[in-house]
């Protein structure tokens, strides 16, 4: 005797009266439709600048301790024109006094054709500087730990020396370590912004979800299945949601990076080049800046599958 002797409908029948995303070999939680992709390019673009600016902030940290670690090692003494005056003479005064000046490692009196052609990237090459007031400058090395006597050593040099100018760097210390804290936490918050927006995207789409599936969530029900099964389900297809858009996203950034550094390698022949390498190094974010791109996307990812978790409890205590 047959199941539809006996009044039961034949399984195949019964299956096409389920919803679709209950048929067989069918995912709770479709994600290949036109949300599901919308939603991963949302994603990976959110990850594309979250992992720009993750990358940014390294690179301005790099750049700022290669600043401060040279700036931090000197000193420089100016010694103004004054017609009144022979500034080789002066030249000389100075950097006699500061080799007799405790924690000093090295004095050198850099040349007046270095100084001109330190002028070169602004007034351009083939210029007679014979008559401007280019000063002289004399770089004084300081040795590991040192810390020079500077209190009664500048007044000392500009008894001498009344055109010398002794600058030891500090302030601009504070101002390159104050700037680039400023870029990092300015970084910082960016990468939580957008990993807020990440996190409210994927409940919005959630709860879409949830609710483009509020029959087949009744139907789990009434057969048996917990809220802990029905979460895990939407937790895992978010979850592989946030890695495609992740990964597509974090790669897209490492092209970008390495795409940038590559132009700049190229383009390093010229004046302006070489101000921008000044200011940033070899643009390169290393290894800690790929690694801070690859965390970025991993994030990613794990807000998306807590996020879904979260939003689908909340959805189902409503339901209930």
């Amino acid at each position: 005797m047959s199941m539809t002797e006996i009044g039961y409908p034949e399984p195949e029948r019964v299956e096409r009266k389920l919803p679709a995303n209950l048929r067989r070999d069918q995912p709770l939680v479709p994600v290949d439709g036109v949300a599901g992709r919308a939603l991963m390019a949302v994603i990976a673009i959110l990850t594309f600048l979250a992992a720009l600016s993750a990358g940014a902030a390294v690179l301005a940290a790099r750049a700022s301790d290669q600043w401060r670690g040279a700036v931090s090692n000197e000193m420089t003494i100016q010694i103004r024109p004054d017609s009144r005056r022979d500034i080789e003479q002066d030249v000389a005064r100075a950097v006699a006094m500061a080799e007799k000046l405790d924690g000093i490692e090295g004095v050198r009196a850099v040349p007046k054709a270095e100084s001109d052609k330190l002028l070169e990237p602004w007034l351009g090459t083939g210029l007679d500087l014979v008559e401007l007031p280019v000063p002289r400058l004399i770089v004084l090395r300081l040795k590991a730990g040192a810390s020079p006597d500077l209190a009664a050593f500048g007044p000392a040099l500009r008894r001498e020396v009344p055109t010398a100018i002794l600058d030891d760097h500090r302030l601009w210390v504070r101002r390159l370590s104050a700037m680039a804290g400023t870029i990092v936490v300015s970084g910082f918050a960016v990468v939580m912004l957008i990993l807020t927006t990440t996190a409210l995207a994927v409940a919005f789409a959630t709860r879409g979800a949830m609710a483009g599936s509020r029959d087949s969530v009744e139907v789990l029900h009434l057969v048996g299945a917990d809220d802990d099964f029905i979460a895990r389900e939407f937790q895992s297809r978010f979850i592989r949601l946030g890695l495609k858009g992740g990964a597509i996203g974090g790669f897209a950034a490492i092209v970008a990076i390495a795409l940038l550094g590559f132009i700049a390698s190229r383009w390093s022949t010229g004046p302006e080049a070489e101000q921008l390498q000044a200011l940033f190094g070899a643009f390169e974010i290393g290894w800690a800046g790929y690694a801070a791109v690859v965390l970025v996307a991993v994030i990613v990812a794990a807000i998306a599958g807590l996020v879904s978790r979260v939003s689908v409890r909340r959805y189902l205590r409503a339901l209930a």
